[in-house]
């Protein structure tokens, strides 16, 4: 500690004064930022001020609360604490909270998945708290595989730090092999008898290329799995939750441990064996998770069940997550989700009340948030569209997106600018609850916007309370527009045909920019015209049929995924090739279009591919740089410029005389390459293209395009696509 750090305390510290008492902001990130550019050591210099040491609390989903909860269980045993409780979860963040403070006992801070490579060489904390791992973000942080080597890396740095981590979570449980840290596993020891989602994010063994087999799951990869190629299992639970209860209004679990000695390089550390119950007020599975993470992180830390259950009964940090409002004589909700395992955890909320509701959703694009938006086609609308006296409200920057997606869910989007229009919407009757979930950089303008209509109601007092009239017709209304609007056509011509058969090839490996959701959206174009249609899914390990087939789609995958599919892909190449050159539709997305080609790329690493169109992708030169970002392309196959996303590592060139699928004419994205200017290609009636979001979605001439091909017919009638055509005339901008 010398000069550098004297002069990033100072900058700390003139900072942190000019943010709160002269701005009147949050000084969550700037002292800590400007101050690590003066000492970039900081971190390990202030760490002295902690005189037991630090927990660091890590995950997809969950951070902010967990943290939180935790801090507060460490001071309702009396200890004192340091927190970056804002959710400021960079290394700027925790240099913040240790600057603003200058003894504590515990730091508890959280911090990004990826940041951890950052924050834990200097603050070498005793433990590692990680909740889970989803994916999130592909455009920004890229795949799970990535996050994984970057935590197990962290860990490395900190060799003294135990691991306590979600047994449940395969994904969790292979970074706990991958170290040499000691590590404790948590996790729920029972089957919670929930739904299960479309699409989990492991699918695949973590130590070999078998697949997973599970005795239950909770939701996404969590459960009791094991692989039974290589012995791959959830390890034992250190800290189990039995007894789970999901009530109305409570939530109630057992949490058990034996007795537990960890040896670190820090010396040993003692657990007596112990059966708590735990409850909350707030019901959630999710939240299952949170409260046995947390007790097992406060047994580790010497906390007592008692602190932790009365850091429960007070949990109201009002952050936005979980927060509770009575607005206007309404109750409601207002909860964070960035990513499909996030919001069908939400979804699980808001079908648990069976009265009336309102649903808004929020998302936006911003650089916080990633730019690509493909994920909400694997989230589980359609559970929600099921609900009887709902409706739904579709807000923030891609608002058109949410609406399309929810149309293609069965459910008719108002669009919205603000939470102020759901509270005000005369649709709706006081007895109606609403839930506003929003991601990331949302949620802080609904919760302003919540927090100044209490502070309002609070002002005016209940007895001046304006509550809106319900007419009597109002849900029914609005339900009825929606229900004319997806009617079948029942065109005569098509009631005595055979069902369009669409295969959906190996959706359990390749959908991992929401590709399924191309093949709803081509199913329902179907039956909203009144044409029989048949969807039918091949999975890992069964036999390609393509006999009796129409329209076959191939999505992208994470690269073992992807690796698995092609495999099996080659043995079928030659009854693939047969389809294709007798004019078979086939749509092929991302991955699924590099595997048609002579050569693809899977990492760093030039492979073969099936060979059935004239094309290969290669490695981009001495750039390992991926190209991703919003991309626009004209193409045959569309009057409206087609709009997606891309984010790939691969260069894909055409041989000459084959015609790509489009001409990129927007000044962000590049397609094949960035030298040709072009995107996918067109082959008799094979489509393969780089865009995805999924393509179909803000693009439906591209989908009927593909329907006639398969029905053998110039084109078909038309179908009122006013949400999809706005939805591709914000991305044009």
């Amino acid at each position: 500690m010398g000069l550098r750090f004297t002069l990033a305390k100072a900058v700390g510290s003139v900072l942190t004064w000019g943010l709160r008492d002269v701005v009147h902001r949050p000084a969550a990130n700037m002292p800590g930022k400007i101050a690590l550019y003066a000492d970039p050591s900081l971190i390990a210099d202030l760490r002295g001020r902690l005189a037991v040491g630090s927990i660091v609390v890590a995950g997809t989903n969950g951070k902010t609360s967990t943290t939180n909860l935790l801090a507060d269980a460490l001071e309702a045993a009396g200890e004192s604490v340091v927190c970056n409780r804002t959710g400021a979860n960079l290394d700027s963040g925790v240099a913040t909270s240790l600057l603003q403070t200058e003894h504590a006992r515990w730091g508890v801070f959280e911090s990004d998945e990826l940041w951890l490579a950052k924050v834990l060489p200097g603050l070498q904390p005793r433990y590692l708290l990680l909740l889970n791992l989803f994916r999130d973000q592909l455009d920004r942080v890229g795949e799970i595989e990535r996050i994984q080597e970057s935590i197990a890396s962290a860990l490395r740095t900190s060799p003294s730090t135990v691991l306590i981590y979600n047994g449940d979570d395969p994904l969790c449980a292979a970074i706990a092999e991958a170290v040499p840290n000691e590590s404790v596993a948590f996790g729920v020891d029972e089957d919670m008898g929930l739904v299960q989602n479309r699409v989990s994010d492991a699918q695949m063994c973590q130590e070999c290329e078998g697949m997973l087999s599970y005795e239950y799951r909770q939701y996404g990869q969590l459960g009791s799995y094991r692989c039974e190629r290589c012995g791959f299992a959830r390890p034992a639970l250190r800290f189990a939750a039995k007894e789970v209860s999901l009530g109305a209004s409570e939530l109630g679990l057992l949490v058990t441990n034996e007795a537990l000695e960890v040896r670190t390089p820090c010396g040993e550390i003692h657990v007596a064996a112990a059966h708590e119950r735990l409850r909350s007020s707030q019901v959630s599975p999710y939240l299952v998770y949170n409260l046995v993470a947390a007790y097992a992180a406060c047994r580790m830390m010497g906390v007592a069940a008692a602190d932790l259950q009365r850091a429960i009964d007070e949990f109201d940090p009002r952050n936005g997550r979980l927060q509770n409002y009575v607005i206007g004589g309404r109750r409601v909700l207002l909860n964070l989700a960035k990513n499909p395992t996030g919001f069908n955890q939400n979804l699980r909320i808001v079908e648990a009340d069976s009265g009336p509701k309102a649903v808004a959703f929020f998302v936006n694009d911003k650089e916080g948030d990633g730019r690509d938006v493909s994920w909400i086609w694997d989230i589980d609308f359609e559970e929600l569209a099921a609900q009887p006296e709902r409706v739904v409200y579709a807000g923030g920057r891609r608002k058109h997106d949410v609406q399309v997606r929810l149309k293609y869910a069965g459910m008719d989007a108002r669009l919205i600018d603000s939470i102020d229009e759901v509270l005000d919407d005369p649709a709706l009757g006081p007895e109606a609850s609403v839930y506003a979930i929003a991601n990331y950089t949302a949620l802080p303008i609904v919760k302003a916007a919540l927090d100044a209509r209490e502070q309002a109601d609070a002002a005016s007092g209940p007895d001046d309370v304006a509550r809106p009239a319900r007419p009597e017709d109002g849900l029914a209304r609005r339900e009825g527009a929606l229900a004319a609007a997806v009617v079948p056509m029942l065109d005569a011509t098509w009631a005595d045909r055979e069902p369009v058969v669409i295969l959906h090839v190996f959706p359990d490996l390749l959908n991992l920019y929401g590709d399924g959701g191309n093949v709803r959206i081509l199913q329902q174009r179907l039956e909203r015209r009144g044409i029989p249609v048949r969807v039918e899914e091949v999975r890992h390990g069964e036999l390609l049929d393509l006999s009796r087939v129409d329209i076959v789609v191939l999505g992208g995958g994470p690269d073992r995924e992807q690796k698995l599919a092609a495999e099996e892909l080659m043995v079928h190449r030659d009854a693939l090739a047969a389809y294709v050159e007798g004019d078979g539709v086939l749509l092929a997305i991302c991955g699924g279009y590099q595997i048609l080609g002579r050569t693809w790329l899977l990492g760093g690493e030039v492979v073969e591919g099936l060979g059935i169109l004239g094309l290969e992708t290669q490695r981009p030169g001495t750039s390992a740089d991926r190209l991703v970002d919003n991309i626009v392309l004209e193409s045959p196959m569309a009057s409206l410029p087609v709009v997606g996303y891309e984010n790939h590592a691969g260069r894909t060139y055409l041989d000459a005389g084959m015609e790509p699928f489009g001409r990129v004419v927007s000044r962000t994205g590049a397609g094949n390459n960035e030298r040709d200017r072009v995107d996918g290609v067109l082959y008799r009636n094979v489509v393969g293209t780089y865009l995805h979001g999924p393509l179909l979605a803000k693009n439906p001439e591209v989908a009927d395009a593909l329907l006639a091909r398969a029905l053998g017919v110039d084109a078909l009638d038309p179908l009122d696509d006013g949400p999809e055509r706005a939805a591709n005339a914000f991305m044009r901008k």
